[in-house]
């Protein structure tokens, strides 16, 4: 037994997340907690390893896949049984027994379920066992005891560990027994806006008597916020019920009097002096929190606290400004989490002033958004790409009590996207800027050849400036830019003059130099090669089956007939494309040159999906439709008045957008293949720590920036719970959305498309590739997992270069995140692909299967079936 004044921070394993929180605002000045005390895991593991047949029955359970709800109810039954059924060894009734006698044998305690994964920093596994409220006696509250044990293994609770990578074994039971208290009114406090998650906007809920009623959804509680010592919003409910203690143990809801019903629970003095408790308790803490209260007489008690681990972190600054980060993911089209190597890397890479939160990487646009010259340009560039993101920043200004609007003063740094000197329409420019770029790729895989040790972190931090050159060459911003612009010229001048929108999407159809679409195109010319081969086709789909990982079955195939032929093939394509992967920006993603089998799906529906020939058809085809385009918006063009000028104007920039608009899929592949030649040799440099008992994993090296990694080769010395650490943070990151646009305040502001033109119960994006199409929708997460057919229609949170090669085989695109030139929509245009991007939670209201029809040119979707 433990009793909460023994308890603190270190005493987590014994006591669980609960306990541990209990203990430590037991011991806060101001806070008042109902006595008790806890029965710690030792005398958990001590029971529970005397249950028959435990270790055989844990086995199963750790062997069931999460959505196999049948088998986890069955066995999580079975093993709850056994538990409640457990005989309690006689010092440990003892120990009970004593502790009731210290703080009353007769009083009414709470008996509650703390787990060592529960109510933890990066998962609060809140609700996932039970608590038992109003038990009376040592028989009682040893049989609720063992009924918490038990709760380790519900049905909900299993699933909930499943899903989130927790080890039954590896999660034990403590049992918090506290003295009950019976209030007049009870509720939660959240000290950050739940909804929005505002840090300095607190949430009570209220109602009558215990806060069960409000847990359990018996009744809706009154909903006050709080800012500033101020009540600012107020929502009384009409409390009909309430739950009170029962004479003879346990609780019942029972009818509030008339005139209490509509009457709120707490005073606004009240509600402010619980939200300044909750301020102390959140201090102590250090992070934003869901305390449970009750109100006896005008005294608060504190019977929980744990961390609202659902809102996403705010990044840390050195000030008391107020500022507002844009995410960089939603540019990049990689709103997963990085990895601390990944992170620093991309910081290192980037010009501009990034800062870190849950894993991603923000930019404080506060300064710009401040004057009225650089918010036009921000709105005005980020309008294009992504109005969602341009609404938030608007609203975020139009509140006025953010931001002050400061004068135009000449000193703000020049927003991304100021439009660099012209350049003449030339295609030996782009050809010069790729010629460069493989050349500086090749000097770089020479000279890194051999190093070791702090000579290669040393040459791989030198040679970032190199990387930095060829990707912020002038020349390349200005061939970005002109195709950028040719593009807007072209869409804006045809619809004022012709009446056709987004008539550029038809024009930049298969033009030259776009590494990315041949890349898909190139990985159809791959299918061909297998396709002939049945005994190769029979041995990738095992390959699919079986879920091979590495690169072994590439040796296997040179025993099959056409074997050579197709392993040839593959490592031809990986040999060009092989360092890019599904969030490539993070340079400790697995490449496809180090997973080749996760191409293979794709392998296989292009040989099940398309004849032979079917890249290079599929290129002239593009080709030959922009060339008709063209013809047609020309000879309409010379029908107007002033024609002949308009159509020449128009010539000059189809010319300019078929010249320059492939180019802006290389400097990113530039980056990322020097990416995975710095990853290469710090996975040898990985490997000889490892060999050197310095590290104990070679992947320990992505939990490390940059320049510690520099550190540990230079002293040989490594900080092993810094690593474990990180990598626990970086599991409770994935779990998270990272919002477009964040505020110090931790507010993630929502954008929306302003607009009426879509049908009602459609869902509203941002048209980035013209055209209509209809057909069945496959939502995919993970490319590897993708099962596509011919007219499918790809619905994704986002895609990058790696997500091209499926775009080969859907008739059409829609993702939750992208924006007017980012990779898919570039591809999607070439392709000829009606997209729509920008598509709020799309993954979740479009049901796989479903049949959808995405318009492509107006920027919305409807779901027909």
């Amino acid at each position: 037994m433990m009793g909460f004044e023994h308890i603190d921070s270190t005493n987590v394993a014994d006591v669980g997340g609960k306990g541990v929180h209990l203990g430590e605002l037991s011991r806060l000045d101001g806070i008042r907690v109902p006595d008790g005390f806890c029965v710690t895991t030792d005398a958990f593991q001590r029971v529970v390893a005397e249950v028959p047949s435990i270790d055989a029955r844990l086995d199963l359970l750790s062997r069931v896949e999460p959505d196999d709800r049948a088998a986890i109810r069955d066995l999580s039954a079975d093993i709850r049984r056994a538990v409640e059924g457990a005989a309690l060894p006689g010092d440990l009734v003892a120990a009970i027994g004593e502790s009731l006698a210290r703080l009353g044998e007769h009083a009414s305690y709470a008996v509650r379920s703390s787990a060592t994964a529960e109510d933890l920093p990066t998962a609060s596994f809140a609700g996932q066992q039970d608590s038992y409220l109003n038990v009376v006696g040592l028989a009682e509250i040893l049989r609720h005891v063992r009924r918490c044990w038990a709760s380790l293994f519900t049905e909900r609770a299993v699933t909930y560990r499943r899903r989130n990578g927790f080890d039954h074994r590896k999660v034990r039971m403590a049992v918090v027994v506290q003295r009950m208290v019976f209030p007049d009114a009870a509720g939660i406090l959240f000290t950050a806006d739940p909804v929005t998650s505002n840090r300095k906007i607190a949430t009570v809920e209220a109602g009558w008597g215990l806060g069960e009623a409000l847990v359990s959804g018996l009744v809706s509680g009154d909903v006050y916020t709080v800012r500033d010592d101020r009540v600012v919003t107020r929502a009384v409910a009409t409390k009909p019920r309430f739950v009170q203690a029962s004479p003879g143990g346990g609780t019942r809801d029972a009818p509030v009097e008339q005139r209490r019903q509509t009457q709120p629970a707490l005073a606004d003095a009240q509600i402010v002096r619980l939200v300044r408790l909750g301020r102390r308790i959140e201090a102590h803490f250090g992070r934003p929190q869901d305390i449970e209260w009750c109100l006896v007489g005008d005294d608060f008690h504190i019977v929980q606290s744990r961390a609202i681990t659902t809102l996403f972190p705010v990044p840390a600054t050195d000030d008391q400004e107020n500022h507002v980060f844009v995410s960089v993911g939603h540019q990049q089209m990689m709103t997963d989490a990085m990895k601390p190597l990944g992170l620093s890397l991309w910081q290192l890479t980037t010009p501009r002033p990034m800062h870190e939160a849950g894993g991603r990487l923000f930019v404080d646009v506060a300064p710009v958004l401040a004057t009225p010259a650089g918010r036009a340009r921000l709105l005005g560039t980020l309008g294009r790409s992504d109005p969602l993101i341009r609404d938030a920043l608007q609203t975020v200004f139009d509140r006025g009590d953010f931001l002050r609007s400061l004068p135009d003063d000449g000193s703000g740094p020049a927003p991304a996207g100021d439009a660099p000197a012209p350049i003449e329409t030339d295609p030996a420019v782009v050809t010069q800027l790729i010629r460069n770029s493989q050349a500086s790729v090749a000097t770089l895989r020479r000279e890194i050849q051999g190093l070791s040790g702090p000579a290669l972190l040393d040459f791989i931090l030198a040679d970032i400036a190199e990387l930095k050159r060829i990707l912020f060459d002038p020349r390349s911003s200005q061939v970005i830019m002109a195709g950028m612009e040719a593009t807007w010229w072209l869409n804006d001048h045809i619809e004022a003059w012709l009446g056709e929108k987004n008539a550029a999407d038809a024009l930049t159809q298969s033009v030259p130099h776009n590494v990315t679409s041949e890349m898909g195109l190139a990985l159809l010319d791959v299918a061909d090669t297998i396709r002939p081969h049945a005994e190769v086709v029979a041995f990738l789909q095992r390959v699919v089956d079986e879920g091979r990982e590495g690169d072994g079955f590439l040796d296997e195939l040179a025993g099959l007939a056409g074997g050579r032929e197709a392993r040839d093939a593959i490592r031809g394509y990986l040999d060009e494309y092989g360092m890019r992967c599904a969030g490539e920006i993070d340079i400790t993603r697995t490449r496809w040159s180090e997973q080749p089998a996760m191409l293979v799906p794709t392998i296989l529906g292009n040989i099940k999906n398309f004849e032979p020939g079917a890249g290079k058809r599929r290129f002239e085809q593009g080709r030959q439709e922009s060339r008709r385009k063209e013809q047609e918006l020309l000879t309409r063009l010379r029908a107007l008045p002033d024609g002949e000028q308009k159509a020449e104007e128009t010539k000059r920039m189809i010319d300019r957008v078929r010249t320059f608009a492939g180019y802006r899929e290389y400097p990113k592949y530039g980056m990322v293949s020097r990416y995975f030649v710095y990853k290469q040799a710090l996975l040898r440099e990985a490997d000889r720590l490892v060999r050197s008992g310095i590290l104990r994993e070679k992947d320990d090296i992505f939990f490390l920036r940059l320049e510690e990694l520099r550190e540990v080769v230079r002293t040989d010395d490594v900080d092993a719970e810094l690593i474990l650490e990180r990598r626990e943070a970086f599991r409770s990151y994935e779990v998270l959305t990272p919002p477009r646009i964040l505020t110090s305040d931790g507010e993630a502001i929502i954008g929306r498309y302003r607009r009426d033109d879509a049908p009602p119960g459609a869902l509203a994006g941002l048209p980035v590739s013209a055209g209509t199409v209809e057909g069945r929708a496959r939502v995919v997460l993970d490319m590897a997992q993708a099962d596509l057919e011919a007219g499918d229609i790809l619905v994704t949170t986002y895609t990058d270069p790696s997500w091209t090669p499926l775009f080969v085989s859907v008739a059409g695109l829609v993702t939750e995140v992208g924006g007017l030139m980012t990779h898919g929509a570039v591809i999607a245009r070439e392709y000829g692909l009606p997209a729509v991007v920008g598509v709020e939670q799309a993954t979740r209201l479009i049901r796989d299967g479903q049949r959808i029809r995405v318009h492509g040119t107006d920027g919305y979707v409807e779901i027909l079936a």
